[in-house]
């Protein structure tokens, strides 16, 4: 059987021992072809149930005196959270704030762990808020910062960085270096060990943003010996639109670092409402205030299913069905003028993978306008195309990558003009 022929899908799909779980998601359009799930994951029935019976249950009938039970639930999702999807043991993790908010307090603690160090390295296809902000951390501190050129193919393929191309700017001057562990755009997977490790023969600290990559791949931090990291729950956490981001604080470093934001939450004694600030052992150490319950929820309900499910199940199916897309690609979208920006190797990609059109912004909007799909957009030209193991069948993939062949060879996109969202 053939990848082209839909029973191969429909094969997948009966073989898939994930496939029930996309029974517990809100899907009111059965044919519509959702491959946007590394953007924003679907929404669980148990999470509505589950936000609503704290509103009336909780919040309603116990007002203040819930916090007796709430205070410390960013740890414990954290544990949750931790245990599901990062290889993580307990007291290590934090949900909270956001992954913004969180990615600034770990880099300026790493940072200021590393006196007297005036180097910051990150990669010019890192996420735009990352960039940012160590654009702004520079400015603040004096620093120097390195952004490795890997949008050129002449110095990374698929911006993929390697240990080759971040060794000729280690130094013994730098503190901090940070990347994706999976490329927002190209989806290239960075080997998370072995940039760690020459990292740390150096003396640097590495704050990894594992956005694009926890709930789609196995990331082993703890075996890993990782430093930090952060990211969000809102696209394969299937957690909400905005919902609270995680930090990770290796328990072997939680006592060198000091994030620069103290917040009442990270005081020792916490409730002593005391003139000074000391800072608690533990993870605790890293909060800045109090956590969003409401938000907690819907993270605490999409990570109980991940953890059941089992992260290396879907892992697999996040690589089998990455497979058939890069196959349907072949013989379906390459000979109509798409390029592959994503690695063809299992092991340097998570859950999506991009291909490149110049008409790809036109494209994107045409698909969800005509054809019942919905990709996402990244400048310059990349289309984002995803399978989110737990609520993506493998023929809503293949559908989707077919109404992508029938709408480019009937040209249907041109007759997008533009678009009114500012969402791409």
């Amino acid at each position: 059987m053939k990848v082209t022929d839909r029973e191969y899908a429909i094969e997948l799909d009966k073989n898939d021992p994930l496939a029930h779980y996309r029974n517990k998601f809100v899907i009111t359009d059965p044919n519509l072809c959702y491959l946007d799930g590394n953007s924003l994951g679907r929404l669980p029935h148990a999470t509505v149930k589950a936000v609503s019976d704290f509103l009336s249950h909780e919040w309603g009938n116990e007002v203040v005196t819930g916090w007796s039970h709430w205070i410390d639930e960013a740890q414990v999702a954290g544990d949750l959270l931790g245990r599901a999807v990062l290889g993580a043991a307990a007291g290590q993790v934090l949900v909270c704030d956001t992954t913004s908010v969180n990615f600034y307090q770990l880099c300026v603690a790493a940072i200021k762990a590393r006196p007297g160090r005036k180097t910051i390295i990150t990669d010019a296809a890192n996420f735009p808020t990352d960039r940012y902000i160590l654009e702004g951390i520079a400015e603040q501190f004096g620093l120097n910062l390195i952004i490795i050129d890997n949008e050129n193919p002449a110095i990374a393929e698929n911006e993929l960085i390697t240990t080759e191309i971040l060794k000729p700017h280690m130094s013994e001057d730098v503190a901090l270096v940070t990347f994706e562990v999976i490329q927002y755009r190209s989806g290239a997977r960075t080997d998370i060990k072995s940039i760690t490790d020459l990292a740390r023969s150096y003396g640097a600290l590495v704050v990894w943003d594992a956005s694009h990559a926890a709930g789609a791949i196995e990331l082993d931090f703890d075996k890993n010996d990782v430093d930090l990291a952060v990211g969000c729950t809102y696209k394969y956490g299937n957690s909400g639109p905005g919902s609270p981001a995680w930090l990770y604080v290796n328990k072997s470093i939680q006592k060198d670092l000091q994030v620069p934001i103290q917040g009442w939450f990270a005081n020792e004694d916490q409730f002593g409402m005391g003139p000074r600030f000391e800072k608690a052992d533990g993870i605790r150490g890293f909060q800045i205030a109090s956590p969003s319950i409401i938000g907690i929820r819907g993270v605490q309900v999409a990570y109980s299913m991940i953890e059941e499910a089992g992260i290396s199940a879907i892992a697999q199916k996040a690589a089998t069905g990455t497979q058939m897309m890069i196959d349907l690609y072949d013989s379906w979208l390459a000979p109509l003028g798409y390029s592959l920006l994503t690695s063809r190797n299992p092991k340097e990609r998570g859950g999506h993978i991009s291909i490149g059109h110049p008409d790809a912004a036109r494209i994107c909007v045409a698909l969800r306008k005509f054809a019942n799909v919905i990709p996402d957009y990244r400048t310059p030209n990349s289309i984002r195309l995803a399978i989110a193991p737990l609520p993506t069948s493998y023929i809503e993939v293949w559908d989707g990558f077919q109404r992508i062949r029938d709408l480019t060879e009937t040209r249907q996109y041109e007759k997008i003009q533009g678009s009114d969202s500012r969402v791409t």
